[in-house]
């Protein structure tokens, strides 16, 4: 059930950085996050069910980049959020990949800002 792609944007502008919501653990995050549960869900509320379990551990990982990272998976299927949850290897994998694209990203722009200097 793959979209075909690395299913990480290159071209990720960032718009969609996503803020630690909640600071404090609440209850909810204690609670693995089960695709019936996710299903009873409104699909609005079903990324910021996935954002909420997926922050703390991608902060974790990469603390200055939780939240543009967070952003960027949210952006995937949510049934391969799911699998990541379940998964810390694959999880591990894709939040690598997005900081390699976020280093190509940044790279690619300041190339673009020496070649208009």
């Amino acid at each position: 059930q793959s979209t075909g792609s690395s299913g990480i944007n290159a071209e990720y502008g960032g718009q969609g950085t996503v803020r630690n919501p909640m600071m404090q653990t609440d209850l909810m995050n204690q609670e693995p996050l089960t695709p019936q549960v996710l299903n009873a869900a409104r699909p609005e509320e079903q990324k910021q069910m996935l954002g909420e379990k997926l922050y703390p551990i991608i902060q974790s990982m990469q603390p200055e980049l939780a939240g543009k990272i967070t952003g960027m998976l949210l952006e995937m299927e949510n049934s391969e959020i799911l699998h990541m949850l379940e998964d810390s290897a694959s999880l591990t994998s894709k939040v690598n990949e997005a900081v390699a694209v976020l280093q190509a990203h940044q790279q690619k722009l300041a190339d673009q800002q020496k070649i208009a200097k």
